[in-house]
């Protein structure tokens, strides 16, 4: 068996692809926890731009992305040996850790403008796992591009934020 994981009937497959649901989810309500502390009275008080999102759009939202992004991580990790994917994986903690740092430096610290260089460094950090996903299973950098999507999005929208206030 060169090198390939284990499938579903060993039950491998399914308890990884349970623990990174978990990560994701972890890094997720982290991150809500130190929104949470800035919402109601910080970001409430700030200039938004006209697209600016109902604030109950955003939990959700990122709930489906984390959810997502866990499923393509797991495709990469069941696609190929070690090796193969070890750099792509590594890619993708690495922009797990920057999208928990985005939220502290902005709703934590609330720096507006550090947390822009952050989400900026996100962006391209999210670029590069889908790059490197792509060259280990194609179905898993696509399942990124809604992530991308809102990303960008976000992005837009926290520049703006930052030029309002």
């Amino acid at each position: 068996m060169s090198g390939r994981r284990p499938d579903l009937t060993t039950g491998g497959d399914l308890l990884a692809l349970t623990v990174l649901v978990g990560i994701c989810l972890l890094v997720g309500a982290l991150g809500a926890g130190v929104t949470a502390t800035s919402i109601d009275t910080w970001y409430a008080g700030l200039a938004k731009p006209s697209f600016n999102p109902l604030r109950e759009a955003f939990g959700p939202i990122w709930t489906v992305l984390y959810i997502v992004m866990a499923i393509a991580a797991w495709r990469v990790w069941r696609s190929a040996d070690l090796d193969t994917t070890r750099g792509p994986l590594t890619l993708f903690a690495l922009q797990l850790a920057l999208n928990l740092g985005w939220i502290v430096a902005f709703f934590g610290m609330r720096d507006i403008g550090f947390s822009v260089g952050v989400i900026l460094v996100l962006d391209l950090a999210v670029l590069a796992t889908a790059w490197q996903f792509r060259r280990v299973d194609g179905a898993a950098a696509l399942l990124l591009v809604p992530y991308l999507g809102w990303l960008a999005f976000a992005t837009v929208l926290h520049i703006a934020i930052w030029r309002l206030n």
